[in-house]
């Protein structure tokens, strides 16, 4: 009942919704009563429902009405609320044509490790070994009376040659140019980057020991090892790519490897200027600073191309000079031929036999270096390095985390300091500025591009604090509707304090010409 005691709807001849009829005087409220006429006009027939009292309420999102644009704060807030009442996809495994391929290899596989000697296999590569196979595996289909097509039996001799002499389900991630990061959180669940986003891959391993089976296969090839009382590993793939494991009891997922997969073909900085990372006049001031032997420090977060940006300096370093890479897992593919990697060295079960990056740099000085570089710095090996940049090794490198040049040099302090070196804050300062030449930048933005953002020279010491000038910014403008991030470079049209130094190597023209802009 409504509240004028009549059930709605009911009513022959109710008026629509938006029609507006005047209230008569002295009403019944019987069925029988005969209305009387309306001193008031009566709406038009011929005008669309609503007449010109009430217009049409284009607000509502009713069928065939426009809804009306939401404002910056309205697509905010929905935003934030679709985030929040999201609900995580879950990943249900290879499907289709892997999926298959995945459940007879699981059948053939035990037979197949009955029929084979594992030393004589390890023996043999890839190819050697899917010749050596074909005759056993369609010995195995046949006491299992399954038939295959052509192209399951290729995928599946490929899956079980990866199984015995390669890594498993991670090799086809491997194998995959456009991949970048490899991701595995457990046997059930890995992801990958594909062009600067996240997204789910359709493999699995079939169960932890097995997903162990692959960590430790992957740590054994470099020396390393990995199980519960070291459960921590940093290791590198043939290809130079980075691998970090980390298994039970602090992963409690179940074992998890992240891979930093490294391009085959050597990067370049042309190759990053095409890719969009940086400006020309940029790309010209940064092929100066690595021929004119400045000391560089490539500051960044995580994934952000610190090790790429130091891949493609190190093109710029004159073929007849000796350079010293020292890294925890050797990473760097330098492009010189007189270059000789070291890496560090893991304690032994007895906590013994430690060799670390600082140890590495004081025996690199006598070594006959003319550049050491250092993949990354992370505590008091800061200090060694800038003592070997102040005894005659000019053009030295190193990368670090830090966003932004300012931070970059606090953090260089604080790395000092969380060493034993007695020594004040203020010629820690003094020998960072007299030291380092330039600071560059670089930023993994949030559309997955990766830019160089800053390129930032040291001038040296004003009282305690040090001087600094910039001579290129990336300024953000705009984002487009498919969220790419626009921006352009920017000249600080600032006369470089390091011309000299290029002067010696007769580029302070160019040099100048490319930070003026």
């Amino acid at each position: 009942m409504s509240a004028f005691g009549k059930k709605p709807g009911l009513t022959p001849g109710r008026p629509s919704f938006g029609v507006a009829r005047p209230m008569t005087g002295g009403g019944s409220s019987q069925p029988n009563h005969t209305p009387q006429p309306s001193p008031f006009p009566q709406p038009d027939p011929q005008l669309p429902e609503g007449g010109d009292q009430f217009p049409p309420l284009h607000s509502v999102d009713l069928p065939g009405n426009v809804p009306t644009p939401q404002t910056p704060m309205q697509d905010a807030m929905s935003r934030l609320s679709e985030r929040a009442s999201s609900v995580a996809a879950v990943d249900e495994g290879p499907q289709g044509f892997e999926a298959s391929v995945h459940k007879i290899k699981e059948q053939v596989l035990p037979r197949l490790l009955e029929r084979v000697d594992p030393e004589a296999a390890a023996s043999l590569n890839k190819e050697e070994l899917t010749e050596e196979f074909r005759p056993i595996i369609l010995e195995v289909l046949a006491e299992l009376k399954l038939t295959l097509n052509r192209r399951e039996q290729f995928a599946l001799e490929k899956v079980l040659v990866d199984e015995l002499l390669g890594f498993g389900p991670l090799e086809e991630l491997l194998g995959d140019p456009d991949i970048s990061d490899i991701m595995v959180n457990g046997p059930l669940q890995t992801y990958i980057e594909k062009k600067g986003k996240l997204q789910i891959a359709p493999i699995q391993f079939r169960d932890e020991e097995h997903l162990f089976q692959i960590a430790q296969r992957i740590v054994n090839q470099v020396g390393r090892r990995v199980d519960q009382t070291t459960p921590l590993a940093d290791a590198r793939l043939k290809d130079g790519s980075r691998v970090n494991v980390i298994v039970p009891p602090l992963s409690l997922r179940g074992t998890a490897i992240s891979i930093r997969k490294f391009s085959e073909k050597p990067i370049t900085i042309d190759m990053l200027k095409g890719f969009g990372s940086m400006s020309e006049p940029m790309a010209t001031a940064l092929k100066i600073a690595g021929a004119s032997r400045m000391n560089i420090v490539i500051s960044g977060g995580t994934g952000s191309g610190k090790t790429t940006m130091l891949n493609a300096l190190s093109k710029m370093i004159d073929p007849g000079e000796r350079v010293l890479t020292i890294e925890d897992a050797a990473e760097l593919r330098l492009q010189q031929p007189h270059w000789l990697p070291l890496e560090t060295r893991p304690p032994n079960l007895e906590g013994e036999g430690a060799i670390t990056i600082g140890d590495l740099v004081k025996n690199a000085l006598r070594m006959r270096p003319d550049r050491i570089i250092l993949g990354e710095i992370r505590g008091a090996e800061c200090f060694d390095l800038l003592a070997a940049m102040n005894t005659g090794h000019d053009g030295s490198m190193c990368t670090l985390h830090a966003n932004n040049p300012r931070e970059c040099l606090g953090r260089m302090e604080n790395m000092i300091l969380m060493g034993d070196i007695k020594i004040p804050k203020e010629a820690i300062s003094r020998q960072i500025a007299e030291s380092v030449d330039m600071i560059v930048q670089v930023k993994r933005l949030r559309d997955g591009s990766r830019r160089t953002t800053q390129i930032t020279e040291v001038i040296g010491m004003e009282g305690d604090v040090i001087v600094t000038q910039d001579l290129f910014k990336f300024e953000y403008r705009d984002e487009d509707a498919d969220g790419k991030i626009h921006g352009e470079w920017v000249a600080g049209g600032v006369r470089p304090y390091t011309l000299e130094k290029a002067r010696q190597f007769g580029f302070d023209q160019p040099f100048l010409e490319a930070c003026l802009g």
